[in-house]
């Protein structure tokens, strides 16, 4: 994160990714690096919205599917789903009332729920990056499904 001390630049590649490239920078890998388990199967909380729950329902198995959803990832897919629910939330507020509503004095101003729905985007991107939901951020993670690639002609030489 910009600005705070220690922790500015480049956010580090998991050691997994280093080592399934080759260690291309050649540095010690972390062999200290904490392997937290993997969840098999988790329902949504009973607190969550319907437009949040239908979005749990929906992107936990795949997560699930892929092996990448860890215990100490289930509140990044609880705030995810919680910014999708407020997101829907406030769309209905702006297809229901408009995008310029009246305001305190009467006269038109931007809808709130503009603002709302906005704020509930950014959290969404953030939540789901962490999460790899967007293809950039897909292609940085290393799943528990992944097969180790062969060489084809290891095989040749070993026989």
């Amino acid at each position: 994160m910009p600005g705070v001390a220690g922790r500015s630049g480049r956010r580090p590649k998991p050691t997994a990714q280093k080592a399934l490239a080759g260690n291309p920078g050649k540095r010690k890998l972390n062999k200290d690096e904490p392997d937290f388990a993997l969840v098999t199967n988790v329902d949504p909380p009973a607190w969550l919205c319907e437009h949040a729950t239908r979005v749990w329902q929906l992107m936990v198995p795949e997560l699930l599917r892929a092996k990448v959803l860890a215990l100490t990832d289930l509140h990044n897919v609880e705030a995810f789903c919680t910014a999708y629910g407020n997101w829907r939330t406030a769309q209905e507020s702006v297809r229901e009332h408009g995008i310029v509503v009246a305001g305190a004095t009467g006269g038109p101003v931007k809808n709130p729920a503009l603002t709302a729905a906005n704020e509930a985007m950014r959290q969404m991107v953030t939540f789901g990056s962490m999460l790899g939901l967007d293809p950039a951020s897909r292609t940085r993670i290393i799943g528990g499904n992944k097969q180790k690639s062969t060489n084809e002609f290891a095989a040749l030489l070993s026989s």
